[in-house]
């Protein structure tokens, strides 16, 4: 049996694409066209090193077909759903080749389905679930990697990969409620920003010109509103410009080493988000050292991954000193310590895991107890961000409905 990339039309008229196991590209058409799919293209799967005869892989089309073409994206919702599956049947005593070839069957995501068929392929020939898997780094992080490595050699791969599913559904969490924290102020200044510039742009030149045929004095904060509405009226396509050059400007500074490290720091120290995406770091940072600790991956390598999920060269910066003097002997509660980077409370329950050798395991407490932390956090600041959001945005349009009618009472008062 080979794997097979196709191309072709469904039995409703629309274009249809997946991967299927067939002995010869001849029966996997007539496999399909009993399923009512007629192929158009087809082609031998990369993890297919071989045809049916054992000739070297070819294109079976005069036009070659990337599989790159046939597939879509691979979510890392779809990963954890594999990675708990898989968990599930190892744990109930069925075989790795086996249990592959039923989430082949069962995927539906197509570039996953490709990778998990090449997966099973190079698996049924002899290589390690983890070298397997390491062939596809869109889909499978050095994290993930290395825990199945780990879990092959102990003897554990079930109770790793169900460690691993933990894992990616808590961050992915996580990560949710950051989102949703971030995009209640982003719809609200989206908002704001297209009404303020209707009003600029539609209505305030309108009016402006009622008040120049009065020829009355206006107050200043109509003078600033006319000369604002003239300015993004006029100048609108150079402000789209300047502020498109100064996003650019400011992507490629903190792509700089010095530019990426002050803002960094910056960050860290902001009022109100400083705090939160300081604790969301920790939280990465001890959950990913505290998994992979529990899987049995070596500290060092543990470190290097930790340190690349923290997303902050300057908090990286401190993981990489302590992977230093850890390889020299020293604790990495007293190196977190000594950068005053780490909060008290994360060095000290480190430091009695340590002494206790129990280090994984008060890890994934701080990670637990963190992510508690940041859900409190975001709460108090969306509850703050949301009445302070409409403040500002009723003040603005406030400020703009006054500077217009404030001259338009005076002149209904005082007919000229």
């Amino acid at each position: 049996m080979q794997l097979y990339a196709y191309k072709g039309v469904g039995a409703n008229g629309k274009p249809t694409r997946g991967v299927k196991d067939a002995e010869s590209p001849k029966a996997l058409r007539q496999a399909l066209r009993k399923e009512g799919v007629l192929v158009t293209e087809v082609e031998i799967s990369r993890g297919s090193k071989k045809g049916a005869a054992g000739a070297p892989k070819k294109s079976l089309l005069k036009r070659d077909v990337s599989l790159s073409d046939l597939r879509g994206g691979v979510k890392k919702t779809d990963v954890t759903v594999f990675t708990r599956q898989l968990a599930t049947l190892l744990n109930s005593g069925i075989t790795l080749g086996q249990s592959l070839d039923a989430l082949f069957d069962q995927t539906d995501n197509v570039k996953l389905k490709t990778i998990v068929g090449e997966v099973r392929t190079a698996v049924n020939e002899g290589s390690p679930l983890g070298d397997a898997l390491g062939k596809h780094p869109e889909a499978f992080d050095e994290l993930f990697v290395s825990m199945i490595r780990s879990g092959e050699t102990a003897g554990n791969l079930d109770q790793v990969l169900l460690r691993l599913a933990d894992f990616q559904e808590k961050s992915a969490r996580l990560k949710s409620k950051v989102q949703s924290a971030m995009l209640y102020p982003a719809i609200m200044l989206v908002v704001m920003t297209l009404i303020l510039a209707g009003l600029m742009i539609a209505v305030v030149p309108q009016i402006t010109e009622l008040f120049d045929s009065q020829e009355q004095a206006l107050p200043l904060n109509t003078e600033i509103l006319i000369w604002l509405a003239e300015l993004t009226g006029s100048y609108w396509y150079l402000m789209l410009l300047l502020s498109g050059l100064a996003v650019y400007g400011f992507r490629k500074w903190i792509k700089t080493p010095t530019g990426q490290w002050k803002w960094h720091t910056f960050v860290l120290k902001m009022p109100v988000f400083g705090p939160v995406l300081r604790r969301v770091a920790v939280e990465r940072f001890a959950r990913t050292l505290g998994t992979m600790l529990q899987a049995g991956v070596p500290m060092i390598r543990s470190l290097d991954t930790a340190k690349a999920v923290l997303g902050n060269v300057v908090l990286a910066d401190v993981i990489e000193k302590a992977k230093e003097a850890v390889t020299e002997g020293e604790s990495l509660a007293v190196t977190l310590q000594r950068s005053g980077e780490f909060p008290p409370t994360v060095n000290h329950m480190i430091s009695v895991g340590e002494q206790a050798g129990q280090l994984e395991s008060m890890l994934l407490r701080v990670a637990d107890a963190y992510d508690n932390e940041v859900s409190m956090q975001l709460e108090k600041m969306t509850s703050v961000l949301e009445p302070l959001m409409i403040v500002i945005m009723g003040g603005t349009i406030a400020f703009v409905v006054f500077s217009l009618l404030m001259p338009i009472m005076e002149m209904s008062q005082f007919p000229q």
